[in-house]
């Protein structure tokens, strides 16, 4: 899309935990938004302003989704906000599947939703918070550490369909502003960038985060974050549900609001949380 040749684009705004996202509904697959477009979207002064874009488009019609579309209607092609490509976005997921519940392409109750990272099972209440089924965390083997402003910390290497460097601080004001990625080392440990959290602790089994994530820069929430981070603080904390046997349970505190992270004995990890609609409208032609 050009800015001298765009058409309208029909939008809608949504946010998870403040996690915002400009949702585009482009179901036949027929909108090319060039990473310029995503960027020009996200912009916060002269854009609609988000954190990413979660355009929606049926699985049938997207060349990286066809082979998900037996299992999964709708596909979540989600953009950072600098217009590169993400594997997955769990405060994403949730916004999307209220996205499709408004428009009446799914109903409360079970829902399948295809992301690069696979299909997402999702719990949609009629009203209230949304449940992910965000797949199993991998622990990658080799020590990580992340700096900022001359100060480092070891992390814990976390994937979860993307990937994570989780560190805990004593005190979150450590992070710094977190406008720039933080550094990490060794530099091959994340050929694609990693999205950095920072942690402490609040209580037994409850912890609050600040996050930066890749693309993007820091953000209010990152579903994906919350859930490597649950991951992460438990093993720190000896629980391991596939050798206790049950659910174990977390609370992730993020500036936007609070997270509950649950990991099952069989690996799988699932977040709940809130997903808001609160705005739509159609941009100008030719802004684009």
């Amino acid at each position: 899309m050009t800015s001298t040749t765009s058409p309208p684009l029909r939008f809608l705004k949504g946010h998870g935990t403040e996690n915002d996202f400009v949702i585009v509904p482009d179901p036949d697959g027929l909108i090319d938004l060039s990473p310029a477009a995503v960027a020009r979207l996200c912009d916060r002064r002269a854009g609609i302003g988000a954190d990413g874009v979660l355009r929606v488009v049926r699985s049938a019609a997207h060349p990286e989704a066809r082979g998900m579309a037996d299992e999964a209607e709708w596909f979540m092609d989600y953009r950072n906000a600098d217009g590169s490509i993400a594997e997955m976005c769990g405060n994403g997921v949730r916004v999307f599947a209220r996205y499709l519940q408004r428009a009446g392409h799914a109903e409360a109750g079970e829902l399948a939703v295809a992301t690069r990272a696979g299909v997402r099972r999702v719990h949609l209440a009629k009203d209230g918070d949304v449940t992910v089924r965000m797949g199993a965390a991998t622990l990658p083997d080799g020590e990580v550490t992340v700096s900022v402003d001359g100060r480092s910390w070891p992390a814990r290497n976390v994937g979860m369909g993307n990937p994570h460097a989780v560190a805990f601080v004593a005190d979150l004001a450590d992070a710094g502003k977190l406008y720039d990625a933080p550094g990490y080392s060794p530099a091959g440990a994340y050929p694609d960038g990693v999205n950095v959290e920072f942690v402490v602790d609040r209580g037994p089994r409850h912890v609050a985060m600040r996050v930066h994530e890749r693309g993007s820069g820091e953000t209010r929430s990152c579903g994906t974050g919350a859930c490597a981070v649950m991951v992460a603080a438990a093993r720190r904390d000896g629980v391991d549900p596939a050798v206790t046997g049950r659910p174990e349970t977390y609370t992730v505190d993020v500036p936007g609001g609070r997270l509950v992270v649950t990991e099952h004995p069989d690996g799988t990890v699932e977040m709940t949380g809130p997903a808001v609609i609160l705005a739509e409208g159609t941009t100008v032609a030719g802004w684009l």
